[in-house]
């Protein structure tokens, strides 16, 4: 009989989750898309009433309810968890406060403990796995920025004043384990509803692009993934930590004791190509309809009739910045006659593109390394367009892989390296990733992107700043 484990992938969006055979070949896929945050002046931004454990819920729903084979061959659950998350429990360990998106202000300082309704401060995959298990754990490779881990152990830092510098006491949180391990057993009510076998066992990984990292098969320095979401930023794989970075950000990998270097990443990436989907909106409905094809590949095909550097437009992904730099806005320039509706689709997919690279290249250049290959993950890596643009740009071989969702395959890893059927996490990626297809690169186009991002890109900021403070001071 077939053997199968579920990965669980909690994002900003959406819970995907996914079945898989012991060798990641995808059996079936299901989600439950998230409510809009609720937020507020001060920069509040929070999940609305229980909506996270719900999607949750959700999601396992749908794709169970999609699967075909024997329930009892399920072996494990893998659960990964949006990362950067605050959330505040009563000592029955329901919510005393609705989860902190990564996005509220709060989340840029340590805990202030002002409601004594709170027993518990966790994160989101401390959380949802003891809404699975009943036990009161959190994974190592979710617990940085503000939390009082010791990278040497991976557990608790032994130090009080340490605890205390991030405003928390020591029993207000939950223990720890490695991604790998398990949470404990899922609950029999939930197993009964679900149609799971009785102790079936949900299993640790880490934060969601870590375990990204891990679902791509990266696993030397010569590769980076870039992960094209609402969020884009790329990672790259190490065995040490890097002190005082200025151009990344050093986080715990999902494979203990080492670590992923994640370039700055660009806010409301892929948002941006759906901003601009819904603000064309009748006529990409029509069109698509039309042609019988989704609004997405509509979009890709009036793309890629405009040709590379889309006659001269420029665009700057500034729609959502940070408090540094709070003046700037998203910026078209460079429009003519010329100019059409997919003339824009193309330039914001080449500006994302320039942007990733120049942060990728900031960090590689910080760290004196070099890499050969690309996978990229996330929504965008299903445009061909985007692929092929990025390819051309970075002039190197650019993969895309079969999985639905790497953070779900990363977290099925994480489970089949629980249960022994591969040794290590090593083995699981080689087994378990599969590559789809490979886009390689124009070398002339690469020459002719490489002279407009010397030229132009890294340069025009030098000007719309001094403009685009001007009138955020009127606006």
């Amino acid at each position: 009989m077939s053997k199968y484990i579920i990965g669980i992938d909690n994002g900003s969006q959406s819970t995907k989750v996914t079945i898989f055979d012991l060798e990641g070949n995808e059996v079936c896929y299901g989600s439950k898309t998230l409510k809009s945050l609720y937020t507020a002046e001060g920069g509040v931004a929070l999940h609305p009433n229980d909506d996270l454990w719900d999607s949750v819920l959700g999601g396992l729903k749908d794709c169970l309810s999609k699967f075909t084979g024997n329930k009892n061959s399920i072996l494990a659950i893998g659960l990964c968890t949006i990362r950067c998350c605050r959330v505040l429990l009563k000592k029955d360990g329901s919510l005393a406060y609705p989860v902190l998106s990564w996005m509220d202000k709060r989340l840029s300082a340590p805990y202030v403990h002002d409601n004594d309704e709170v027993k518990y401060v966790t994160t989101t995959s401390g959380y949802l796995a003891s809404r699975m298990t009943g036990e009161f754990k959190d994974t190592c490779s979710n617990l940085e920025v503000y939390w009082p881990i010791d990278r040497k152990t991976l557990d608790w830092s032994t130090d009080d004043q340490v605890i205390k510098d991030n405003g928390l006491k020591r029993d207000q949180l939950f223990s720890i384990i490695k991604p790998g391990e398990s949470y404990g057993s899922l609950k029999t009510e939930l197993c009964r509803e679900f149609g799971l076998k009785e102790g079936i066992q949900v299993v640790s990984s880490g934060n969601d692009k870590a375990v990204e990292v891990l679902g791509s098969g990266i696993n030397d320095d010569k590769s980076i993934m870039i992960s094209l979401g609402t969020f884009i930023s790329s990672m790259l794989l190490r065995e040490d930590y890097f002190e005082d970075a200025k151009s990344f950000f050093p986080t715990l990998a999902c494979v203990p004791f080492k670590y992923v270097y994640e370039s700055k990443g660009i806010r409301r990436g892929m948002w941006t190509v759906s901003w601009y989907k819904d603000l064309l909106g009748e006529e990409v409905i029509k069109k698509s309809k039309e042609l019988g094809v989704s609004e997405e590949d509509y979009l890709n095909q009036i793309g890629e009739t405009i040709p590379p550097g889309s006659d001269g437009l420029i665009t700057l992904l500034d729609w959502l910045n940070n408090s540094d730099y709070e003046f700037r806005k998203g910026v078209m320039l460079g429009f003519d006659h010329r100019h059409t509706s997919a003339h824009i689709y193309r330039s914001i997919l080449e500006a994302i593109s320039y942007n990733i690279k120049n942060n990728i290249y900031e960090m590689l250049d910080e760290i004196g390394a070099e890499i050969d290959n690309i996978t990229v993950i996330g929504g965008g890596s299903k445009s061909n367009l985007m692929m092929k643009i990025i390819a051309d740009m970075f002039g190197l071989p650019v993969k895309r892989n079969k999985a639905t969702s790497s953070a779900c395959l990363g977290a099925a890893i994480c489970a089949a390296k629980y249960l022994g059927i591969y040794k290590s996490f090593d083995e699981a990626m080689e087994k378990m990733v599969r590559v789809s297809e490979v886009f390689e690169p124009d070398k002339n186009l690469y020459k002719f992107y490489d002279e407009i991002n010397t030229k132009v890109i890294k340069n025009i900021r030098k000007h719309t700043d001094e403009i685009l403070k001007i009138t955020h001071s009127v606006f």
